[in-house]
């Protein structure tokens, strides 16, 4: 069994209470910092990960360890489904999307509710989608989270995961590990008053099961036709399954 990463020290709570307190510390900064450190790819990364949702075309989608709701506003702009919930650990996160929310006058397709992405407060079989950008890792249990996430979707219905991945060719490999391992921490430092949050990034995606390894657990959770698209030289990936 691998060590858990947490943000803070092991003597702070589980990984849970830590990666929310996380959460609300870094939510002001954290869009800025986002776009920012990806150098905008994460917003073409995204469009490809909502694409594979596009020929499904669901009409209630679940967004887990939703944030900001970035990653949902955008599937509410390419699939146009009835619905969106987003689910979060992060009060401080939600209250950025609330405000986004009212702001763009989409209250009525988009919603957000405090909730823990292991025991997810839905019944079974509600869901048409499920998505999680960028938040598998930050999961206590990740097998617990993704059996959770194969309990709510509908029969038939489809999971879509994007998260990091270590990429395996030179020289993506070796700058990728520099980024993130120096350049990153420095950067959330300057502009984000929880410094160790920036460390934590390549830390839990150094811990991350990415690749066939995820692919397995997906397997092993009872979803069906799972698959793993690696984007930007394995940089990230992006994972689907069928429940």
């Amino acid at each position: 069994m691998s060590k858990t990463i947490t943000p803070y020290s092991a003597d702070q709570g589980t990984k849970k209470q830590q990666v929310a307190d996380m959460f609300n510390n870094i939510s002001k900064t954290y869009d800025f910092l986002n776009h920012f450190l990806s150098l905008g790819i994460d917003v073409i990364w995204r469009k490809k990960a909502i694409n594979e949702l596009k020929k499904d075309q669901p009409k209630l989608i679940l967004d887990v360890a939703t944030g900001t709701g970035d990653f949902a506003f955008e599937a509410l702009s390419i699939l146009n489904p009835q619905k969106i919930i987003g689910v979060d650990i992060s009060q401080g996160m939600l209250d950025i999307a609330q405000q986004k929310i009212t702001k763009r006058g989409l209250g009525d397709k988009f919603e957000v509710k405090l909730g823990d992405s292991e025991k997810l407060p839905f019944e079974a079989n509600a869901f048409d989608a499920v998505t999680v950008a960028y938040g598998v890792r930050n999961f206590e249990n990740l097998e617990l989270g993704l059996a959770d996430i194969q309990r709510v979707l509908k029969t038939g219905g489809k999971a879509v995961v994007l998260e990091f991945s270590k990429p395996k060719v030179f020289p993506v490999k070796q700058l990728y590990k520099f980024y993130f391992n120096y350049i990153t921490p420095g950067i959330g430092k300057l502009f984000s008053k929880d410094a160790r949050a920036y460390t934590y990034l390549p830390e839990s995606v150094a811990a991350f099961p990415d690749g066939e390894t995820f692919v397995a657990l997906m397997d092993k959770v009872g979803f069906k036709n799972t698959k793993c698209r690696p984007l930007a030289f394995g940089i990230c990936s992006i994972y689907t399954g069928v429940k």
